[in-house]
């Protein structure tokens, strides 16, 4: 069930769109600035995004298994499926600004 929602999801897409910028930027032959200022490069930072929001949701599933078995309280399962959804939601605004901007500066005159 979590890698079906994963993969109609965030996860994909930001793996898609950080996989874009990488061969966008090796096709134009662009160095990596990020690098040599030792800051993270933004796929890097779209991959630990990614992997964090992973991350909650299976945490968030194993939370709810456990408690059918009656190993973790109900309020245990709401914040940790809250947490989730939260960090879904808000990996999902992020992924929507990034495809935003894309279309405006693949819209741009050259």
């Amino acid at each position: 069930m979590l890698d079906q929602l994963l993969s109609v999801s965030t996860r994909n897409a930001l793996s898609k769109l950080s996989e874009t910028v990488n061969q966008g930027a090796i096709a134009a032959g662009a160095p990596a600035p990020a690098a040599a200022v030792g800051q993270p490069s933004f796929d890097n930072v779209l991959s630990q995004l990614a992997g964090s929001v992973s991350g909650k949701l299976e945490n968030a599933e194993a939370i709810s298994m456990q408690s059918m078995t009656g190993d973790v309280p109900t309020r245990d399962v709401v914040n940790a499926v809250m947490d989730a959804e939260q960090s879904l939601q808000t990996a999902i605004a992020i992924r929507d600004k990034i495809v935003q901007a894309y279309l405006e500066i693949s819209r741009m005159p050259i």
